[in-house]
């Protein structure tokens, strides 16, 4: 059987580091052993989710490489939810509830003023025709509750090893609204059934979820008839915190993917080796390919505590990313640069977008900064002839340095102004023999080359 998982995002905001690791962790799986990575929307909830968020969610997967091999959106199968509500109200285990938002906070008060977790008690559970028709008269909508089986639900977790729960410990779950909209739950795992998920890898705060959904899973396969159905394996990894401990998550301002790849210049590959990575013994290490990250990767390798990122440690990695880049990889995304260019600014990169930077510097125009001009004419008179090399920088600074006593930063900044036009940037050795010798020279007069 071919392994399959899936990345289930909701369309209602932008994807961010914490749901792309799941995302990561779920297409690394996959391809290591040669499965089959699923990308499901999850878009039942027709007021928040938005075309803008699915179409982004697909350009920043597509962004960082991690491509899928089958596609499916929740809003275009109600028709299968609704045939497996009937099915599970005739096999009597959908049932209707009738209390209020209001009595059930009371439950939940009640329970924590006692020192007890929230379970509910299945006061209309079964209901009487009559208190049914009472509760319609008072102008009630129903939700409906899952009825769980007592007895204890078990299984070896990839991440946590052996788990168990007793079902008498947990409340009925909520599948459909009083509104008759579908919670997650009964679309997630009739979908997982019917698109053959083999495997369902997702955050801890899933786990007691779990639970409650493997006898869900048991109930729609025996209402499907599926005989030799087996339950997918299941992984329940760490929760990822902010570099301060907090929980990332879309509603406390979690950096998006879509920050990374429009203003932060970080390459795809960074994110992902990165993310990978975090939360195993392995730091993460420069790759040239997504494939060299999937070929090692290994869910066991996943510590059981929750780790921390650090969205800095992003930028010293993008470095070593960038820097060993083959110029076939860059080819074609600056104009102007070859590969010549290419093997003297890639070792001084932290960002690719940098190579921008230097291209405008090689290619000018440059609007030199001269304070005065009989020094940028000394330095001009004082350029070595003949091709310009690494070298040349420190011979043209010290024939300067002898002729006129300037040193230091006296030395130093007046030609990187005259140069460049600014204070900072590139290092100089590295970039004067990029330029052309007539640009040097045009900027050194003071005109714009």
């Amino acid at each position: 059987m071919t392994l399959r998982v899936r990345f289930a995002p909701s369309p209602t905001g932008w994807l961010h580091l914490g749901n792309i690791r799941t995302a990561v962790i779920n297409w690394m799986h996959a391809k290591q052993a040669g499965g089959d990575f699923l990308l499901r929307i999850d878009d039942t909830d027709l007021e928040r989710s938005t075309d803008e968020f699915r179409a982004g969610i697909e350009e920043d997967l597509s962004w960082l490489g991690l491509d899928w091999d089958d596609y499916a959106k929740q809003s275009e199968r109600f028709e299968a939810y609704d045939a497996a509500r009937d099915g599970l109200i005739a096999a009597g285990r959908l049932y209707p509830c009738y209390e209020t938002g209001a009595e059930l906070e009371l439950m939940r008060k009640t329970a924590s003023i006692q020192g007890k977790p929230f379970i509910y008690n299945r006061a209309t559970y079964p209901l009487s025709d009559e208190d049914e028709a009472t509760f319609k008269a008072e102008g009630r909508s129903p939700h409906w509750r899952f009825a769980l089986t007592p007895g204890e639900i078990r299984w070896d977790d990839l991440a946590r090893g052996d788990t168990s729960f007793e079902a008498e410990n947990l409340s009925d779950p909520v599948l459909i609204r009083g509104d008759g909209s579908y919670l997650y739950t009964l679309c997630s795992v009739l979908d997982d059934i019917d698109l053959g998920m083999t495997d369902i890898i997702r955050g801890e705060d899933h786990t007691s979820n779990t639970a409650t959904q493997i006898q869900l899973f048991e109930a729609l396969a025996a209402m499907k008839g599926l005989s030799d159905f087996s339950l997918p394996r299941f992984a329940h990894m760490p929760l990822v915190t902010g570099a301060d401990g907090s929980k990332l998550s879309k509603s406390n301002g979690a950096l998006s993917i879509r920050d990374l790849r429009e203003d932060g210049g970080l390459e795809p590959l960074t994110i992902v080796t990165f993310l990978s990575r975090l939360g195993t013994p392995d730091g993460p290490q420069p790759v040239s390919a997504i494939d060299e990250l999937a070929g090692s990767f290994d869910i066991a390798r996943f510590g059981r505590s929750s780790p921390r990122m650090d969205p800095d440690e992003l930028v010293p990695l993008n470095g070593k990313i960038v820097r060993q880049l083959p110029y076939a990889a860059v080819e074609g995304r600056f104009e102007g640069l070859n590969e010549t260019r290419w093997a003297v600014i890639q070792p001084n990169l932290e960002r690719l977008g940098d190579v921008a930077d230097w291209l405008r510097l090689i290619e000018g125009p440059v609007t030199p900064v001269i304070e005065d001009a009989a020094f940028a004419a000394t330095a001009a008179g004082l350029l070595p002839e003949g091709a310009l090399d690494a070298d040349s920088w420190s011979a043209w600074t010290d024939a300067v340095k002898a002729e006129t006593g300037a040193k230091g930063r006296g030395l130093f900044m007046p030609l990187r102004q005259a140069l460049t036009g600014q204070e900072r940037g590139p290092e100089m050795a590295v970039l004067l023999p990029l330029l052309d010798r007539d640009k040097i020279l045009a900027r050194l007069r003071g005109e714009a080359a």
